[in-house]
């Protein structure tokens, strides 16, 4: 009966117009003003990419970053993404996503372009109108937490927004795989599907996932991300080599235990080649990702 009256409580809320700008306010513990006041701008800036690139970044001042923490801690972290969607998860990482994959047959890897600004304002406010806000409440919590009309890269709110944001496309992803026995998980814009059929229709899985990803105002990356791997060939998963199991590729692997061997020779006093270069810190750092893919973690 709880369930019932909630969603009967939900409808009144929705034909009512939803809950309050008032409502809002206390929810995230603050005055109707200060939440209305808020200076909205925000910095630029960048930071490298694995790829040598870089990532631009918009950054929201001091005010807003504190604001929107607020709404990320007292709001959106109590309401519930999809399951399978593993990125911006505590306790949840690229190795367990990767580890979903391991020892299958194929490895499909669909990479969506430019992933945060894609997500629009008119898809977050949609979100918060059909979780129950009202209009004014909804339109202005789209003020606070996106900019330049998507979401931002860089504030504190966009990575759990955007897995509420793409829950009901993570459901028609688990609904395919379910019908053909695939595998499903999306961390971040990073979607991968794997079977262990060998004689698996990807032609047809990939049109399905495209037909997804499209309706959802997404766009593939027809790059080197984009791609099939079958058992015979290194299938490669946020990162890892999942073909047994997860884990560093074996060049990582190798390079790895020459600079702890390099490391260990010069702390001695015996070493009179180039020296490690990796600071101790960024060694441990390396040394803690393994350690942590050697654990035996599942997701649920």
């Amino acid at each position: 009966m709880t369930l019932l009256f909630r969603f009967l409580a939900w409808l009144s809320r929705l034909f009512a117009g939803g809950r309050t700008v008032k409502e809002l306010a206390a929810r995230i513990g603050v005055s109707i003003d200060e939440l209305k006041s808020v200076d909205l701008s925000y910095r630029q800036t960048s930071i490298p990419k694995k790829s040598g690139k870089r990532r631009k970044l918009n950054v929201p001042n001091d005010d807003l970053k504190a604001m929107q923490r607020r709404i990320l801690h007292r709001l959106l972290k109590k309401l519930r993404s999809h399951g399978l969607a593993t990125g911006f998860k505590p306790g949840v990482s690229f190795v367990d996503n990767a580890r979903c994959h391991q020892a299958q047959a194929v490895v499909i890897r669909i990479d969506l372009v430019d992933f945060f600004p894609s997500i629009k304002r008119s898809m977050v406010q949609h979100y918060f109108r059909k979780i129950g806000w009202g209009r004014q409440a909804a339109k202005l919590l789209c003020k606070l937490t996106t900019h330049n009309d998507s979401l931002p890269q860089g504030a504190p709110t966009s990575p759990m927004i955007s897995n509420l944001v793409c829950f009901l496309m993570d459901i028609r992803f688990s609904l395919i795989c379910d019908e053909y026995d695939l595998i499903y998980t999306r961390y971040a814009d990073d979607i991968t599907i794997s079977s262990h059929h060998e004689n698996v229709d990807v032609h047809h899985v990939l049109s399905e996932a495209l037909r997804i990803i499209r309706s959802y105002g997404f766009q593939p990356h027809f790059g080197k991300k984009f791609d099939v791997r079958r058992s015979h060939q290194r299938q490669m998963v946020t990162g890892l080599v999942v073909n047994e199991r997860a884990n560093l590729t074996r060049e990582k692997r190798r390079w790895l235990r020459a600079v702890q061997h390099r490391k260990k020779l010069a702390q001695a006093g015996g070493y009179l080649g180039p020296r490690p270069t990796l600071t101790d810190e960024q060694l441990e750092g390396w040394r803690s990702l393994q350690n942590m893919i050697d654990q035996t973690v599942d997701i649920d």
